[in-house]
C-alpha cells in the first residue's frame, strides 16, 4: 500500500468520525480529516 492510499484511508476514517455525534475538544475531526485528503491528492507534487 502506497502512502498515498494511506492518507486516503486516514482522510476517510476522520471524516466519518467527523459525522458521529461525539464531542472532541480542540480539534476539529473535519478540518483534520479534510487536510489528509488535501495531502493525499497532492502527494504526487510535493513529492516530484
Amino acid at each position: 500500500m502506497s502512502i498515498q492510499a494511506f492518507f486516503y484511508i486516514v482522510a476517510v476514517i476522520l471524516l466519518v468520525l467527523a459525522a458521529l455525534p461525539i464531542g472532541t475538544r480542540g480539534v476539529s475531526l473535519a478540518l483534520l480529516g479534510a487536510a489528509f485528503a488535501l495531502l493525499a491528492f497532492s502527494w504526487d507534487t510535493i513529492t516530484a
